[in-house]
């Protein structure tokens, strides 16, 4: 992981400012002396800087996205908690970690970050810019704000709004978070209990129906207890705990439930996609609950030159790190690196 220093005032969307900013990111491979060969990846809500480790089989060495041919850059979000300024840095003005105090940030505000590392790095151009999900909201904006920079976008399991389904699961992971009595402390671990409820409520998203039914149900009829879906969500909620910060997840929901195109921009959702020009691959997956095909689909409509492929998988949202072998066919395809069939 390296950091870069943006020793200025960064201020926010909402007027509030950072007098400092850090942001952590990683590189792989190296920039060829065209600065032709860039692949920037915006990673997703509780994600991080290191996209070789959690999007294995897509990015990575002899993956689709190999460092032996592209420069590949990956930025942890500001008001994450891993590395780049948040909840758990340091408030110049006290000398103590800001926690409760940090003011909320917007996708914008995300992109802005990276548009300072990519003039910090010497990128002028992006060749492709790509991301999923939360990672997905960053691309649209920034191929909004920066059109000139962005030759193709990759959008997979992600929308141009946050939707009211979108707002209402993550109201309801903030409530879990707020019911925990040390919410709020000036600690860390504030929070963590309702972290981990947060995150049995978002795994409902992440998976579906279908998932649940074929890999947690009990082979025992008899079963009064401890039933094996139980032991699973309350798995996948110690595992975040131990490697993530409830003030960070709570301030990075409000992040998406701002995410909206059109904010700004005199409202119209569909002329902003509609300007949008760049080459686009879009893919949505059949048994997404969280971002459904109907908003891949609604972008497709709208965004000039738009591929969109639906692929299926029983992984639902959870999909798009899961299906990595789909995923690099269909984009190897598209950017003319694959094999057609």
């Amino acid at each position: 992981m390296k950091l870069f220093n943006h020793d200025q005032a960064f201020a926010l969307e909402n007027g509030k400012v950072l007098s400092t900013l850090q942001v952590a990111y990683d590189t792989y491979g190296t920039l060829n002396t065209a600065k032709t060969n860039v692949v920037w990846v915006c990673h997703a809500l509780t994600g991080n800087s290191e996209v070789t480790d959690w999007w294995k089989g897509l990015v990575g060495e002899g993956c689709l996205v190999d460092p032996a041919k592209y420069f590949i850059v990956c930025a942890n979000m500001p008001g994450s908690c891993y590395g780049s300024t948040g909840p758990v840095s340091k408030d110049p003005a006290t000398g103590q970690p800001y926690y409760s105090r940090f003011p909320q940030v917007t996708i914008r505000d995300m992109v802005r970050a990276n548009i300072l590392l990519r003039k910090h790095l010497g990128i002028d151009h992006i060749q492709l810019l790509m991301g999923g999900s939360m990672g997905g909201y960053q691309v649209l904006e920034w191929a909004v704000m920066e059109k000139e920079k962005i030759d193709r976008l990759f959008l997979i399991a992600t929308s141009p709004s946050e939707s009211a389904w979108g707002v209402a699961v993550h109201t309801a992971q903030r409530l879990a978070i707020e019911a925990d009595h040390t919410w709020q402390e000036l600690t860390a671990t504030a929070g963590a209990r309702g972290l981990k409820a947060a995150r049995a409520i978002g795994m409902l998203t992440y998976r579906n129906y279908q998932t649940f039914q074929e890999k947690q149900t009990d082979p025992d009829p008899e079963k009064t207890d401890d039933f094996k879906a139980s032991a699973y969500l309350n798995y996948q909620g110690d595992k975040l705990v131990q490697r993530f910060n409830a003030y960070s997840y709570w301030l990075l929901t409000k992040a998406m439930d701002s995410h909206h195109l059109g904010r700004g921009r005199g409202g119209d959702l569909i002329q902003v996609l509609r300007s949008i020009q760049q080459p686009t691959l879009i893919i949505g997956i059949t048994s997404d609950i969280l971002c459904p095909l109907d908003e891949q689909r609604f972008m497709a409509m709208y965004m000039p030159s738009t591929t969109l492929i639906e692929i299926d998988s029983a992984y639902g949202h959870d999909g798009f790190l899961i299906e990595t072998e789909q995923i690099s066919r269909h984009l190897g395809e598209w950017v003319g690196e694959g094999k057609k069939g």
